[in-house]
């Protein structure tokens, strides 16, 4: 039976208004909303890359903790793509020839942990390379949505970044259990190969961007690229020697830099309890929806509560929900009458729900800092300094790991390392006051206008570190 004009016309409305929150799903929005699906679904190799280098490259805890804080370097100068993408065009298109070249080096880069990678070394550089390539398409398509976004409604830009935001987290949510479950069946190695052909979907994705090219006067472009870049150094400058701007994000810094015990716990769990990749996978998906359900939370009662009162309780709050950990470590939870499993389960929602609560606020903060006139580099920025932090927090827990003596077989002191972690986490409380007060919480900086404010927090999605890097089966660090 043949659909009439008007029947198909409601149907089109109503996607459009129920899948794609109001916006016309065009060619490229799809494209857009693509390369964030890829992104997420890259977590499909999470367990396969950790395992990796656990039981191939034989790695131990400190090892594997100074390696992810190693690669976590593209996040880190993430502003600088950002002004290379604006200031170097490649045959004319700003956008494009990068999202072609992000896809080629992810797909290099697991195509190689697959094949040649032997040495840590060379996992190193596999691992920085795929990291690489996410932090550049990552840059290339929130400055695609900020683009949009200007020329849309307050409402619209709202909608386009819960779109794209869904996007990734529907990847995420459905490589969650499956990036366990592969490896019930196959090797490491082949899940890399597996993982290595999504890159090339944004490759193929990144044609669809509509883009017009830079004036073909490349000698004029590049001088008036150069001059636009200097004048946003400048702004940055003028920006960051302001008190009110850099005391939150030195706050920031120290709240995220505290020791974490990520490798320790995934070695704890997958040598000491023999937690098979299948079980992790389900620990992957339960803290994936725990994610979902703090961001809910935070939205829903804590957006318009002040930042100190936020940030205070929740790191109170989560280092006493941490040490919790000791019960598992020390298999107290067993004394108990509770199975290692569903302490492991319920433990990491409940941490995963309160690390999400005390990460919103992070974002909020730095788009209310952003002065008008440079606010998608001054993000990036602040963003970059928290990603720095996640980097110091990753070598100071190898670090302690070392001094411990914890390693793939031995943990003795795994019980002190969680005391110090969380106990760490309290260090940022004496420094809560560097956090606008209250009473000015809500007050818009005189250099900022509203409309850039509400670009700012609807239109940049959170910043992560790819998922390839992070073995977080057991999200028992999340606030750290």
């Amino acid at each position: 039976m043949l659909i009439s004009s008007s029947g198909l016309s409601k149907v089109k409305d109503s996607v459009r208004e129920r899948i794609f929150f109001g916006n016309e799903p065009t060619a490229e929005l799809i494209a857009i909303l693509t390369v964030y699906f890829v992104q997420g679904i890259l977590g499909l190799a999470r367990l396969a890359v950790s395992f990796f280098l656990k039981d191939e490259l034989r790695l131990n805890p400190a090892q594997v903790s100074a390696l992810l804080g190693i690669v976590a370097l593209p996040w880190i100068i993430k502003p600088l793509f950002g002004f290379i993408s604006d200031g170097f065009p490649i045959f004319g298109y700003r956008r494009r020839p990068y999202l072609v070249l992000s896809g080629i080096l992810g797909t290099l880069s697991w195509i190689a942990l697959a094949t040649i990678v032997r040495t840590p070394l060379a996992a190193t550089l596999a691992i920085a390379v795929g990291s690489l390539s996410v932090a550049i398409s990552d840059v290339i398509v929130d400055s695609l949505v900020v683009e949009r976004a200007r020329g849309e409604s307050q409402a619209t830009a709202g909608s386009l970044q819960s779109l794209c935001w869904g996007a990734s987290a529907f990847g995420s949510l459905i490589t969650a259990y499956f990036s366990g479950l592969l490896l019930e069946h196959f090797s490491n190695r082949t899940v890399f190969w597996i993982t290595a052909c999504f890159p090339l979907i944004v490759s193929l994705v990144a044609w669809l961007i509509a883009e017009s090219p830079v004036p073909q006067d490349d000698s004029k472009s590049y001088k008036t690229n150069f001059r636009n870049i200097k004048y946003q150094f400048k702004q940055l400058r003028q920006a960051v020697t302001q008190k009110a701007i850099w005391l939150p994000t030195a706050f920031l810094f120290i709240w995220q830099a505290t020791p974490t015990a990520e490798s320790a716990f995934f070695f704890f769990t997958t040598n000491e309890l023999h937690f098979e990749p299948e079980f992790l996978g389900r620990v992957r998906l339960v803290t994936s929806i725990a994610s979902l359900v703090g961001i809910w939370i935070f939205q829903r009662f804590l957006k318009t509560v002040p930042f100190r009162v936020i940030f205070g309780w929740s790191t109170v709050i989560s280092a006493a929900l941490g040490m919790t950990m000791l019960l598992l470590v020390t298999h107290t939870n067993r004394a108990l009458g509770i199975d290692d499993r569903w302490f492991s389960l319920g433990d990491s929602l409940i941490l995963t729900v309160m690390g999400q609560i005390a990460y919103m606020p992070v974002l909020v903060l730095a788009a209310r800092l952003c002065p008008s006139g440079v606010e998608a580099t001054l993000f990036a920025l602040l963003m970059s300094v928290t990603n720095l932090a996640g980097l110091v927090s990753y070598e100071l827990g190898a670090g302690l790991m070392h001094l411990l003596g914890i390693t793939e077989t031995n943990f003795d002191h795994l019980w002190l390392l969680v005391v110090i972690t969380n106990l760490s986490t309290l260090l940022p409380l004496p420094f809560l006051n560097w956090l606008p007060a209250a009473d000015s919480q809500t007050e818009i900086p005189k250099n900022l206008s509203p409309a850039s404010l509400q670009e700012q927090q609807e239109t940049f999605l959170p910043d992560f570190v790819p998922e390839l890097m992070l073995p977080r089966e057991l999200e028992s660090e999340t606030v750290d």
